[in-house]
């Protein structure tokens, strides 16, 4: 199969970003359920200490996955894109810097407390060391955010000789798209660890009676998932709007949208047929997608007949977007289900009927995937830019061969299988056992 060198650095980079993105996910919001489980354990309440007790090892495991997982994005930033850092190195490098000296001071000064001092410091400086490290895990995210934000609605910014000079660093920061992105980040976030508490919660009620930690864990999952459920579409309508505004390929793509000036529709389903630019077997509302589309004077609404193939790949990103569309509509659904058969029964989910536990065991990683197909429809609908309109991804790819981007993306591809293989094994395994308590120091076995 011959595929050019550009595909493969493509089909790469996003591999690592999205593995990146699901283990960034969980352990951000992870660590402020864990810090909401400490929280209510310091009340007295029982069950809530055995709740963050499990939890607390995902999130370790996540944490660790994460960290493990960004160094092939920064790998491939040099390698894949050597020419990018020369362009945008004034902009890109000082919050790649911030990102990792923010998870520098994060596992340096508290994590070691939060995952092993429990035992070894008073209660409210283990506490503390908890909310350290939730918000450094926002902080960390929120300079990959802007830096990913940044690229898609560069502001702040101008190109001078060829590369990017800083004029405005808040402008940089807080770019046009950086609040509605870190807002369905940390949604997303939050979304894909509450179906996996729900999930493993099913998985365990399915096996055996529930405790009290088990079944507080899958209330405050339950809660967080109909929030974030909810918000998800508001922030995706704002950011769709500034895609209309200041991204016109894109959001013809994501749309759908092939010939300008005619009536635009949202199309909930449909095929894209880019030889003969219409989507077989469309189905949406006429004349209602107009306000996620740019215009112009002349023509009104801008299709993607004005791009010369200058646009993304319109089936990949299309179908994406609907892809992510179904997915966080059953998860609205599946949490508004499980709220109704739970909630006459104290949030027990051993209550149940187990069929829906078993649907619930299912659903375990759709958030995860859900801010997969985020990553994809950010990273994919950038292209064939890396910074939107100004600069190429052709212009700064790597000259290495395509077989040697093949043995890479195969490397890659395995290492990705085999972690995330284990994560899973690791994941079910804790669901079946439990936590084996931990003898404290000085104390009887």
């Amino acid at each position: 199969m011959n595929i050019a060198p550009l595909q493969l650095a493509r089909t790469q980079f996003t591999a690592s970003l999205s593995f990146l993105a699901l283990f960034l996910a969980f352990s951000m919001a992870l660590a402020w359920i864990l810090l909401f489980f400490k929280l209510r354990a310091r009340s007295g309440q029982g069950g809530w200490l055995a709740a963050y007790r499990f939890w607390v090892r995902i999130f370790a495991l996540s944490f660790v996955l994460a960290l493990a997982s960004a160094m092939p994005v920064l790998v491939q930033l040099a390698s894949l894109w050597p020419g990018l850092m020369d362009k945008i190195g004034n902009v890109a490098g000082p919050l790649l810097g911030f990102g990792v000296l923010s998870v520098f001071i994060l596992k340096s000064c508290f994590l070691g407390v939060m995952l092993f001092g429990q035992r070894r410091v008073s209660d409210l400086a283990h506490t503390l060391a908890v909310l350290m490290v939730a918000i450094g895990q926002v902080v960390a995210v929120g300079w990959a955010v802007a830096l990913q934000s940044w690229l898609q609605t560069p502001d702040g910014a101008a190109i001078v000789d060829g590369r990017y000079q800083v004029y405005d660093w808040v402008s940089v920061i807080f770019n046009p798209s950086f609040g509605w992105r870190m807002g369905l980040t940390v949604l997303g976030a939050f979304l894909a660890a509450a179906f996996l508490i729900m999930g493993v919660t099913a998985l365990q009620a399915l096996r055996r009676p529930l405790v009290d930690g088990e079944r507080q864990a899958y209330k405050t999952a339950l809660v967080i998932a109909l929030a974030a459920a909810l918000l998800q579409a508001p922030a995706a309508w704002g950011l769709g709007e500034v895609v209309a505004r200041l991204q016109p390929a894109k959001a013809a793509a994501l749309a759908g949208y092939w010939h300008s000036g005619t009536t635009p529709s949202v199309v909930l389903l449909g095929v894209p047929d880019p030889a003969a630019q219409r989507n077989r077997g469309a189905l949406g509302w006429s004349g209602a997608g107009g306000r996620w589309l740019a215009q112009d004077a002349e023509t009104g609404y801008i299709g993607l007949d004005k791009f010369s193939g200058m646009s993304p790949p319109v089936a990949f990103v299309f179908l994406a977007l609907r892809a992510a569309w179904l997915l966080g509509g059953l998860m609205f659904v599946a949490a508004v289900l499980s709220f109704c058969l739970s909630f006459r029964r104290g949030y027990d989910p051993a209550a149940m009927p187990r069929w829906w536990l078993r649907v619930l065991t299912g659903m375990m990683f759709s958030g995860g995937l859900s801010v997969v197909l985020g990553i994809w429809v950010a990273q994919v609908g950038l292209q064939p830019y890396v910074v939107n309109r100004t600069v190429t991804q052709s212009e700064v790819l790597s000259a290495v061969p395509a077989s040697t981007l093949w043995w890479g993306l195969a490397g890659y591809g395995a290492l990705y299988a085999l972690l995330l293989s284990a994560f899973i094994g690791m994941l079910f395994h804790a669901a079946r056992y439990g936590v084996v308590p931990v003898r404290k120091i000085g104390g009887k076995p």
